[in-house]
């Protein structure tokens, strides 16, 4: 009996060491495991703070650009890791950690792959002296003077003052022939490539106070774009053409019908415009098929009001489709004298034409090198408002010369990927983090610059006695002056708060 007791003991004893040894070992791993977690963390700041002094050197230097770019891309992998750390590690109590043992060995070894990763890119450094000493003063004194620059270029301009937009509003107008109130519906299309300004022109028509609502007794603005919600368009033409309680009360009739509910829509809208003098906007249209749907669905066959139908598309075969050659406005690039001041306006710069002969041809060489296009024009203007005068001259040299014979939509492409490269790095994420909203989606700022802060440090952060909502706002407001978004909702104080993407723009964050 004693030695049956004596063995029981043993064994507990043994099985109390067994497992205080596991314990400790278990605490050493973690231990260890903290340790490369605490040397990551310190890298990835260094790795971070190395970009942001590469970002103007590694325009100069290829092979400093390629090793910038491994670094770049370790530092997303290293940010991705310590997101999964926090999501089933960090944020476990002890015994959710010890029931993820299999989680927290396959972060274990990815901490350590990383960091092996770390070691070896250093060592591609020193192989062949890529870091090169960047001066501070030369970098404060960069720093200030765009800040200065900010400041003085904080005007945006919005689309609806472009200029060059007179002559074609009163051609479009004519073609739409707000006075005659009789005849069936006519079909007007505005056709030209992307970034041309259809949409601008179509805007500035559209908001003529005294030629639409004082010929029209109901106007709606309807933007179709590549893909759209069949229902919702209907919602939203049945809202602006009819008004908000006529589709409430619609809508309440509807509730449960689901499968009936576009076809009610239609009928509702098609018996409320029978006997309406209409104008409506049917903006970026891409498709003939979207075309037979809205105009055999949603417009009465028996309108003889002298109805209108404004179409923009940058497909002149569709518009052919849609209406006779005589009702089809072909929207042409700017005037070279628009175009010039439309550059200056947007660069705050008004004044160098008149001072200096030799920045005015810089200037002419820059509209045409943009091919007079209005967004081609206000995204390199973003970028000239950061650089001082004397360094425009260099930076036409970058842009694709390919606008100014053949200004083909690639061209295009590459005149918004250079204003994306020339972008400041704590811009970038933020700028294409942007290429989650649909496109032709309305961004409400509030709501972006939330969710740049709840995406973490690689996107917004506070700075000394500047709380990071305003940070955020101040991200914000740089894109826009830049030109790389659109402000769509402007309130009484001029601040923008709200934005849209070209589509042109998402294309390239895509």
């Amino acid at each position: 009996m004693a030695l049956t007791v004596v063995s029981m003991a043993r064994t507990l004893v043994a099985s109390a060491v067994s497992k205080a040894a596991s314990a400790a070992d278990e605490a050493s791993q973690l231990l260890g495991v903290q340790k490369e977690i605490w040397y990551i963390k310190d890298e990835l700041k260094t790795i971070q703070a190395f970009l942001r002094a590469a970002e103007v050197e590694k325009k100069k230097d290829e092979l400093l650009k390629v090793w910038a770019e491994q670094v770049q891309d370790m530092s997303y992998d290293i940010e991705d890791c310590l997101d999964e750390l926090k999501v089933h590690v960090k944020s476990q109590s002890l015994s959710g950690q010890l029931l993820k043992l299999g989680d927290r060995h396959r972060i274990t070894v990815r901490i350590r792959s990383l960091k092996s990763r770390v070691k070896e890119v250093s060592n591609r450094n020193t192989r062949y002296s890529l870091i090169k000493t960047i001066s501070s003063s030369s970098t404060d004194e960069r720093d200030s003077y765009m800040e200065d620059i900010r400041n003085q270029s904080a005007n945006n301009i919005d689309e609806s003052e472009l200029v060059g937009f007179a002559t074609p509003k009163k051609e479009l107008l004519r073609l739409i022939d707000v006075v005659s109130d009789v005849g069936p519906t006519k079909v007007i299309c505005v056709v030209g490539m992307g970034g041309l300004g259809k949409t601008t022109l179509a805007r500035k028509t559209y908001e003529s106070k005294e030629d639409i609502p004082s010929h029209f007794s109901c106007y709606a603005w309807v933007t179709v774009s590549q893909s759209f919600d069949r229902k919702e368009i209907l919602k939203d033409m049945n809202r602006q053409l009819l008004g908000a309680d006529s589709l409430d009360k619609l809508l309440k009739e509807l509730q449960g019908k689901l499968l009936v509910q576009v076809q009610h829509l239609a009928d509702c809208l098609v018996h409320g415009l029978k006997y309406k003098r209409y104008f409506v906007v049917l903006d970026d249209l891409w498709s003939i098929d979207a075309w037979n749907w809205i105009n055999d669905i949603a417009f009465p066959k028996s309108n003889n009001r002298g109805s209108r139908i404004l179409v923009t598309t940058r497909d002149a075969g569709l518009a052919k489709r849609c209406t006779s050659e005589s009702l089809i406005y072909h929207l042409q690039p700017l005037q070279i004298d628009d175009a010039v001041h439309l550059l200056l306006r947007k660069t705050s710069k008004g004044q160098v034409k008149e001072t200096s002969e030799n920045m005015n041809n810089i200037v002419t060489k820059l509209v045409k090198g943009c091919g007079c296009l209005p967004l081609a024009i206000l995204t390199v203007g973003g970028i000239l408002a950061t650089k001082k005068i004397a360094e425009w001259g260099k930076f036409y040299e970058e842009l694709p010369s390919e606008l100014e014979s053949n200004p083909s939509l690639e061209a295009m492409r590459r005149i918004v990927t250079l204003s994306y490269n020339h972008l400041p790095s704590h811009l970038k994420p933020c700028f294409l983090y942007l290429s989650i909203f649909p496109e032709d989606f309305e961004i409400q700022r509030r709501r972006l610059v939330h969710r740049w802060i709840a995406e973490g440090e690689g996107f917004v952060k506070a700075r000394d006695v500047v709380n990071v909502e305003d940070v955020g706002n101040s991200y914000f407001n740089d894109l826009v002056n830049r030109g790389m978004i659109q402000p769509s909702g402007v309130n009484v104080e001029g601040l923008v708060k709200k934005c849209r993407i070209h589509d042109i723009m998402r294309d390239i964050m895509v």
